[in-house]
């Protein structure tokens, strides 16, 4: 059976699940899609319509697996602002601009996707992001929450119309105004709904979800009062407007304007949102998807891209691909695109099948939804999340928020970003590391030998500015690999790269492999948690570091207790115990610290630093060593592989040993020493059989104890575990060799 046959069965046997959670996504779309054209003064059904072209198109043609595509949160008050400006007073006629813009946008996109620009959103510092989305989202509620007590006049500025919130309620306390108090009720408590939905633990109450809810209450109710004959107390201007005949009475796109300035500046407003957006989405819906499968972003950025231009030809908002209903679309059951495409055919079905009843939804229900949406973008919670990191993250997040609200999204960001770089100027006091270093390669990827891990290397700095090339070699690590990321030639790790690191680490997990950061305990940070800024110590100061400990110093702790063992992470300078080894005969020692200690056995572990060479050829190096003294007294001997450190040992009066009827040891290993017959009492059958079905170490004795080097880099936990056991086999076996010089 060939693999297209096979492919074919599955996608029939599971269509059966895509199809029901096209339906349940739906449910959801159909009220979002109205809600969010209306919150954009823009008609109802335009949100319909990117809901559905965006389903088709990017369903045929995308990158992702199980994202729902349609209009999106984040562009509710860019529209809006195109729209009044671009409309001056008009807002219908604002509105056909404002297509010529979304028309302009697709194709942008589509450039972008092309350019394979998919990592744009990955220029964008973390903070930066959650502040614009808290101002998106405050956005959101600042205009729905008037209508949804029942004022669909409210204009103003975004600060205008919060500060205008408590006079709606002074309004409905004293109104004498029926129809205006039946709507604003009709607003809270579909509020209520949304907000409560998820306490309500009834199966059957949750197949439906809670902005589904609302449309069939609310519609529900307008049948009642029709059904005893009673005037319904909700006029024409409160609800949904949507035209007898959708097909023939689509709006088009008015290209007058695309030469102005207002207009060029809503293309790229736009483009650069629903870029952001979609590839923000993709990216955590690929995390939830339970194939593990990873998306094509530039695919989807195309698809995207072309969909939008459809869709504004056609009289739709923006098509974005959207978290809330793709993670419904996963929870549902969903394993390909075509629940995508199903979304789109069950809200066309609803719109020629349901119109009557599309109209009589009151606005104020569909505000509501969106009220408690913008609630979820800019949650007090999200401000408390980026305290947590750092005091600097809050600024980088107020400000961005703030000139948001007070100017617009493209300056917001701006302005985010540009606070963020002089965050990073003024903790490192140079901004020449940034200059100098921001176009030089600084990433270094092989794999090692003996155990295969994928070694990366990251000088200079790594923060929002250039963390697109380390996640360029990480995409080309198969993610069944285990990687270890070396930061300890790097000065400055930034929130971004750390969380942009741990996503990836959550996405190796997944397929079994691991990454696995090395080289940041030296780093300081101003608090816990784990995606702090981490910035290089200086080494006169020779600070304790173990004030805000990094993951990996955590897992030594653990792994100090596990072995009953002492932790130590702060800097010891105290190295006399290494200086008789012929290693460092050549070399300086600096410091060692993250040590782990068995005072019993006489074993330690600890990380290393030393330099070598001199002048402009001096190199600092960092390694993972570890240390066993003896009770007994052994010959003075190195064991390297295939004499790489030969010159050193040979200058020192080291000459080479072989060790007869063992061949093979002899040709993988250069053995070295001064007492030749004692070194070769040493090492035995039992000695060389260990040592040849290990991985490779760098053994040393100085004549009482031994020094163990496995790469002249620090090691991840794992690897130090399987140098911990190496040693105390090695220690054992050479316990009871009582051999003297």
């Amino acid at each position: 059976m060939s693999a297209k046959t096979t492919n074919t069965g599955i996608f029939i046997k599971s269509l059966p699940k895509n199809i029901f959670s096209g339906f349940v996504v739906s449910l959801i779309a159909l009220p979002l899609g109205l809600g969010l054209a209306l919150a954009s003064e823009a008609p109802p059904i335009s949100g319909i319509i990117a809901a559905v072209v965006g389903g088709i198109v990017v369903a045929l043609l995308g990158g992702s697996k199980v994202t729902i595509t349609g209009p999106g949160n984040g562009l509710v008050i860019v529209l809006l602002g195109a729209i009044t400006v671009l409309g001056e007073g008009d807002m219908y006629q604002g509105y056909l601009f404002t297509l010529a813009a979304i028309v302009f946008s697709g194709i942008l996109m589509l450039l972008l996707g092309f350019l394979k620009m998919g990592r744009l959103a990955d220029f964008f510092p973390a903070s930066a992001i959650q502040g614009m989305l808290a101002a998106i989202g405050i956005g959101i509620l600042a205009k729905q929450f008037h209508i949804m007590m029942g004022h669909n006049n409210a204009r103003g500025t975004i600060v205008e119309l919060l500060l205008t919130i408590p006079d709606d309620l002074l309004i409905l306390v004293n109104t004498a105004n029926l129809n205006m108090l039946f709507v604003a009720i009709i607003g809270i408590v579909s509020l209520f709904i949304m907000v409560f939905y998820s306490k309500i633990r009834n199966q059957y109450f949750q197949l439906i979800p809670a902005p589904m809810w609302i449309l069939i209450l609310s519609v529900g109710l307008s049948y009642c009062y029709t059904f005893f004959g009673i005037p319904y107390p909700v006029g024409v201007d409160f609800l949904v407007s949507i035209p007898d005949d959708v097909l023939s009475n689509l709006a088009f796109p008015d290209f007058a304007r695309i030469m102005d300035k207002e207009f060029i500046i809503a293309v790229f407003a736009i483009t650069l949102i629903s870029s952001i957006e979609s590839l923000l989405s993709i990216k955590a819906v690929d995390k939830l998807d339970p194939l593990v499968r990873r998306s094509n972003v530039n695919k989807d950025l195309k698809a995207l891209g072309l969909a939008t231009t459809i869709s504004g030809l056609l009289g739709g908002l923006n098509v974005v691909t959207v978290i809330a209903r793709s993670s419904v679309n996963v929870n549902s059951g969903a394993t390909n695109r075509s629940a995508n495409f199903f979304h789109a055919l069950f809200l066309v079905g609803f719109v020629l099948i349901f119109q009557e009843q599309l109209k009589r939804i009151p606005l104020a229900a569909l505000a509501a939804i969106l009220v408690y949406t913008g609630y979820k973008l800019a949650n007090p919670e999200s401000f408390k999340k980026v305290a947590r990191i750092g005091k600097e993250q809050v600024l980088i997040f107020l400000t961005t928020l703030l000139t948001t609200l007070f100017t617009n999204l493209i300056t917001g960001i701006a302005a985010g970003i540009l606070v963020t770089f002089i965050i990073h100027v003024v903790i490192n006091k140079s901004i020449s590391l940034f200059i100098k270093h921001l176009f030089k390669p600084n990433i270094l990827l092989f794999k090692e030998e003996g155990e295969g891990n994928y070694y990366i290397s990251v000088k200079y700095f790594c923060s929002f500015l250039n963390f697109h090339k380390l996640k360029n070699k990480l995409d080309a690590v198969p993610e069944s690999e285990d990687v270890v990321v070396d930061f300890s030639m790097c000065s400055f790790v930034d929130h971004t790269a750390l969380e942009g690191l741990e996503n990836y680490n959550s996405a190796f997990n997944r397929k079994g492999g691991s990454i696995e950061l090395i080289g940041l305990d030296k780093h300081e940070a101003d608090s816990f948690h784990p995606f702090a800024i981490r910035k290089i110590l200086p080494i006169a100061a020779l600070k304790p570091i173990e004030r805000y400990f990094t993951k990996r110093q955590k897992d030594l702790e653990e792994t100090a207790k596990d072995y009953d063992w002492k932790y130590m992470a702060k800097k010891n300078t105290n190295t006399s115990f290494l200086e008789n080894f012929v290693f460092f005969h050549t070399r300086e020692i600096g410091y060692f610290y993250n040590l782990l200690k068995d005072a019993k056995n006489g074993c330690s572990v600890f990380d290393l630093e030393w330099t070598e060479g001199a002048f402009i050829a001096k190199e600092v190096v960092k390694t993972t060593m570890m240390h066993i003294k003896l009770d007994v007294d052994i010959p003075v001997f190195t064991l390297d592989k295939e004499g790489l450190l030969q010159l050193i040992y040979s200058l020192a009066g080291f000459k080479a040993i072989t060790i007869e009827n063992h061949p093979d040891f002899n040709r993988r290993f250069n053995l070295s020493g001064e007492n030749e017959n004692a070194i070769q009492e040493l090492f035995t059958d039992e000695m060389v059989l260990f040592l040849e079905s290990h991985p490779y170490y760098h053994i040393e004795s100085n004549g009482s104890s031994l020094l163990i080097l496995k790469k002249e880099r620090l090691l991840g936990v794992q690897e130090i575990k399987r140098m911990i056991y190496f040693g105390q086999q090695l220690h054992n076996l050479v316990q009871h060799k009582k051999i003297s010089h």
